[in-house]
């Protein structure tokens, strides 16, 4: 599984996998590209990265129905018949929707909003081509961190470098995420031992918002004073839900049945995935 194709290459996923393994890579843009044009031309596996994913402006079901699950059947159908063996999606944990706080691979799907609706149409068009001579490797992914991530982690630690007094003291709640580290030895497990199948990616441990920020502030090496403010989570429920449900709930990941289907042990925990991160690495 030496060549690989990979789509949105420019992307955070598809930057940090060639970046961190030394695979033949041949890129293609969905952007930029027809589906007439790829070219399968040696290619062993395809590493389906793409997506349009949520987006802050109104945005049709059907344009995310198109890049989502039309763009990522067609090629993979494509790379079928050529000959290709194995087709791995980057899919994401919101197939399972927006009320769990608790998952593992066997808990029920109920997506919410558009994204997650069209990724878990995409892995059942996807999974309907699995078979002996053509592996179908779904994985579903938790908020990704890592040098220069996009989302909310960022945000945490753009507020640790402002703030000296943050009031988001004293939360309990569970929350998994994984380092980009760890998930790029996830896909590279699958590809090299050609599995197939769904797979949760996940850090071992869930933490706290409190120790997240606790440990964001101690790679920083810096001095900060975590308060817990009673009226403050109230009223940021209240006047912000969203940032409210990402602060103080819980999505807790058990990825213990892929670990065992891939015989895998994380190269990183939590405090060392951050730590990575605030040094750039």
């Amino acid at each position: 599984m030496n060549n690989i194709l990979i789509t949105g290459s420019n992307g955070y996923v598809g930057t940090s996998f060639m970046n961190l393994y030394n695979y033949n890579f041949e890129k293609f843009s969905l952007l930029n590209q027809q589906l007439e044009e790829v070219k399968f031309d040696n290619i062993n596996a395809v590493l389906h990265c793409a997506a349009l994913v949520h987006q802050k402006s109104e945005c049709p079901y059907e344009k995310y129905y198109e890049i989502n699950v039309e763009y990522p059947v067609e090629l993979a159908k494509k790379a079928k018949l050529a000959g290709v063996k194995q087709f791995i999606l980057i899919s994401t944990i919101a197939v399972y929707g927006e009320e769990k706080e608790k998952l593992d691979e066997n808990t029920i799907c109920n997506p919410i909003k558009p994204y997650g609706k069209s990724k878990l149409e995409a892995e059942k068009g996807l999974l309907k081509l699995n078979d002996d001579s053509f592996i179908v490797s779904i994985i579903r992914a938790p908020m990704i961190y890592g040098k220069n991530a996009p989302g909310n982690i960022d945000s945490l630690v753009k507020l640790v470098k402002k703030l000296s007094i943050i009031p988001l003291g004293k939360i309990e709640n569970k929350r998994s995420f994984i380092s980009i580290q760890n998930l790029c030895f996830i896909i590279n497990e699958i590809i090299t031992h050609q599995k197939s199948g769904i797979f949760l990616a996940s850090d071992d441990e869930a933490i706290s918002t409190s120790r997240l920020i606790e440990l964001i502030a101690k790679n920083l090496d810096k001095k900060i004073y975590l308060v817990k403010i009673p009226f403050f989570e109230s009223l940021l429920e209240l006047v912000k839900p969203s940032i409210h449900k990402r602060l103080y709930g819980s999505l807790e990941i058990d990825n213990s049945i892929t670990k065992e289907k891939l015989n895998l042990k994380n190269p990183y925990n939590v405090e060392e995935g951050i730590k990575l991160m605030i040094n750039g690495e």
